[in-house]
């Protein structure tokens, strides 16, 4: 009886651990997306010297020439050809979490959802993922904040910012970074820490925006309006 016992035990840890294995072949192809979806997005830092530029774009093999031209429309380029990978991924396996592909290779397919215009579409698999803990539920939140703002609906989180070239009182072209509107403001910060967030909204305004920002709420209202003045 006990030796069946023991049988019974070590085959139930030999399928868990066939189950949590990752799929390396699946996470090979994850990293190359997040690679792409990243490296074209650090081209465009402000930050980023020429020498590092240089070398990003030949480990990119972009040519020189072709981003000159391009610009932005090679990086919406890649990433609808990145999204086309993800829902196929998706289509096979689900969501790529953790268990699946390991960390960090389970933000690749957050990342180019992200960056996509299909927020909406795929938000519940990611809300999912979040409660299986396949991926931290900051990203969720971050999500959903995004999608919120597409909507032109308040966000929850305060996680996103705006930069919008607009008019001031004299009709003078102005540029204003802001915190896009919250529901129920005077509760984000608590929503945030249960989130799990290491930073108040005014603090993560500051690592968006600089540290010299001020943060200061606009109601929707203001924020609709800041993008109608253009």
């Amino acid at each position: 009886m006990r030796k069946i016992f023991l049988l019974l035990f070590m085959l139930s840890t030999f399928l868990i651990n066939a189950q949590q294995k990752v799929n390396e072949t699946l996470k090979k192809e994850l990293d190359e997306i997040m690679t792409v979806d990243q490296g074209y997005r650090m081209l465009f830092d402000s930050e980023i010297t020429q020498e590092k530029k240089e070398k990003l774009l030949k480990d990119l093999n972009i040519d020189k020439e072709e981003f000159e031209k391009k610009s932005w429309q090679l990086v919406a380029e890649h990433d609808s050809l990145n999204m086309q990978k993800i829902e196929n991924i998706i289509a096979q396996y689900g969501y790529p979490g953790k268990t699946l592909v390991g960390e960090p290779t389970n933000q690749a397919a957050w990342y180019v959802i992200q960056h996509s215009t299909k927020i909406g579409k795929y938000l519940p698999l990611i809300k999912e993922a979040g409660k299986k803990k396949e991926i931290p539920f900051t990203w969720v939140a971050m999500m959903e904040d995004r999608y919120l703002m597409n909507e032109n609906k308040e966000q929850i989180y305060g996680t996103q910012g705006k930069g919008e070239m607009t008019k001031d009182k004299d009709g003078k072209q102005i540029f204003i970074n802001f915190v896009w509107p919250v529901k129920d403001l005077k509760n984000v910060n608590k929503r945030r820490k249960e989130a799990g967030f290491d930073s108040t909204i005014e603090e993560n305004a500051q690592r968006m925006f600089g540290k010299d920002f001020k943060f200061e709420p606009y109601t929707l209202q203001q924020a609709l309006e800041l993008r109608n003045r253009k």
